[in-house]
């Protein structure tokens, strides 16, 4: 927790650019920061996280207001961006940098994403068992300044064009009440 008016959780759902695309479009969201976390080496760079040298997984440390969104939305939409059923890998990304995780900055956090989790099993949302990893937050580093905004800055590369556009075409479509601003894209 930030403050008695902010939380901060940190999410580790495959690629940093399409969970943080995701999350700046909304509601409630004060910064959603591209970076790096739950590894063991101080001040990583983005070569030695992607050569699986430090554990790291990349990640989006996500500061929200919990008046206008709560950590369960938070989670539910962190859980629409990425397959949270795939050990250590998202599409074409595979190594543990690209592994799902949930580093929870309270014990309350812990115990909604557990919840959550716990839910989204039973449902059988996906066909198989989710494998995201929940774990107490240690650290954070963030990332180059070239990754933060990747999307809103590259969003015609073609990877934005095949990977990131068809995540938030189904983010703005399953929540479009809590955009930010109502997009067509």
């Amino acid at each position: 927790m930030t403050s008695s008016t902010t939380e901060t959780i940190t999410l580790g759902g495959g690629c940093f650019w399409c969970v943080e695309a995701g999350f700046s479009e909304i509601q409630g969201i004060l910064s959603a920061v591209s970076g790096y976390s739950g590894g063991y080496v101080e001040n990583p760079t983005y070569r030695m996280v992607c050569d699986g040298v430090t554990g790291h997984a990349e990640v989006v440390q996500v500061t929200y207001d919990p008046t206008l969104i709560s950590t369960r939305a938070v989670l539910e939409i962190f859980f629409t961006l990425h397959d949270p059923t795939t050990l250590n890998r998202q599409g074409h990304d595979v190594g543990t940098q690209y592994r799902s995780a949930i580093f929870y900055h309270t014990d309350a956090q812990r115990d909604v994403a557990e919840a959550v989790i716990a839910e989204l099993d039973l449902a059988k949302v996906w066909p198989d068992p989710i494998v995201t990893q929940v774990q107490a937050f240690e650290s954070f580093y963030v990332a180059e300044d070239y990754h933060q905004h990747y999307y809103r800055e590259n969003a015609r590369q073609p990877y934005c064009q095949v990977v990131i556009a068809p995540k938030l075409a189904k983010l703005r479509k399953r929540y479009a009440e809590r955009l930010v601003t109502r997009t067509t894209q």
